[in-house]
């Protein structure tokens, strides 16, 4: 900084001014500080400068390690929205979501003297370990527990199922089937309760809930026993890649979709639109929700005192096809 100093016939505490966006510097003093930093080769040392400001320009972020599509496009879409703000990013990827290890890889965060954290395990397991932690740098869970009043940045499961529960019900079809995600995840919870919610409001009947997981797999094994079912001729799949594996296992049995059976489900996967049927979704704003989580982090360390509430970010419904067909059974009256 010296050497930039004298370079550009400045003082050391102008370069320190420029170097922090500080309003009092003159528009032509600091291009010319900027020109010499570019001859000189200088780049501003984060490390040493943390030792001074107390400030990492750093989120930490505790993610499963997973290749799910959610998390996956979470964890890329708050890369940018720290970027975009000024923050690098140190992700920390915990194998098993116990109470234990998800204590652990924060607690390696907070070493790091991160600025703050976002912890993208929307699990119960997860969530109990934050709860016990005494953090000391703002802490913002992702489609966590929607119990917690803040600290908690998460889309909307409820209304997205509502959504996607009410298009088939607008379709004819007297009710929907629900393909649920793990027992466990907060977002699987949430589909449930919009979709229950929905057939309760319309004094509809409400079937049993079809457990599954995240994948393809589970979506199979459902599909071929919706296949064999008659009265089935609406479901909403609580991921997309759920769906995939009913419509390959009607496929397989001789089925369409929507023919044989309308079908909505959840993520908005890049593929949805190039399936053959394209498939009709509901997409959650996963950019919205890294803003907001940022935003939260910035706004606590400015302002101190208790974390913000955050309103849930509402998704879209994405409409490939419609979700009528011959089967339905239209409400009466």
């Amino acid at each position: 900084m010296t050497d930039v100093a004298a370079l550009a016939g400045v003082s050391h505490q102008t370069v320190s001014r420029v170097l922090n966006d500080h309003p009092n510097v003159r528009e032509t003093t600091r291009l010319r500080v900027q020109a010499a930093m570019t001859e000189l080769g200088y780049r501003p040392n984060r490390a040493a400068r943390a030792l001074v400001t107390g400030a990492t320009q750093t989120i930490g972020v505790v993610t499963q390690a997973t290749p799910l599509f959610g998390p996956v496009r979470l964890r890329t879409a708050l890369e940018l929205a720290a970027s975009d703000a000024g923050f690098d990013v140190s992700t920390v990827s915990v194998r098993s979501v116990d109470r234990e290890s998800v204590a652990a890889a924060v607690e390696r965060q907070l070493a790091q003297r991160v600025d703050g954290i976002v912890v993208i395990v929307p699990v119960e397991s997860a969530q109990a370990a934050l709860d016990d932690l005494d953090a000391s740098v703002p802490l913002v869970a992702i489609d966590g527990d929607p119990s917690r009043l803040s600290g908690l940045v998460t889309v909307d499961q409820v209304e997205g199922a509502r959504l996607a529960t009410q298009l088939l019900l607008d379709a004819g079809h007297s009710t929907v089937w629900h393909v649920s995600g793990p027992s466990d995840w907060f977002d699987s919870a949430g589909r449930v309760q919009g979709w229950r919610t929905t057939l309760e409001a319309a004094g509809r009947d409400v079937p049993p809930v079809i457990a599954g997981d995240w994948t393809s797999v589970a979506g199979y094994r459902a599909g071929q026993m919706l296949a064999r079912m008659p009265e089935a001729t609406a479901v909403f799949a609580a991921n997309d890649h759920l769906a995939l594996g009913i419509m390959k296992a009607l496929r397989d049995l001789g089925h369409e979709v929507p023919d044989r059976l309308s079908l909505v489900g959840f993520d908005d996967i890049p593929e949805a639109a190039y399936l053959t049927p394209s498939l009709t979704t509901v997409r959650p704003d996963f950019a919205e929700v890294a803003l907001r989580a940022v935003e939260a982090i910035v706004s606590w360390r400015a302002q101190g005192g208790a974390a913000p509430q955050v309103p849930a970010v509402p998704p879209s419904p994405v409409l490939q096809l419609p979700c009528g067909n011959s089967h339905a059974r239209r409400p009466s009256g």
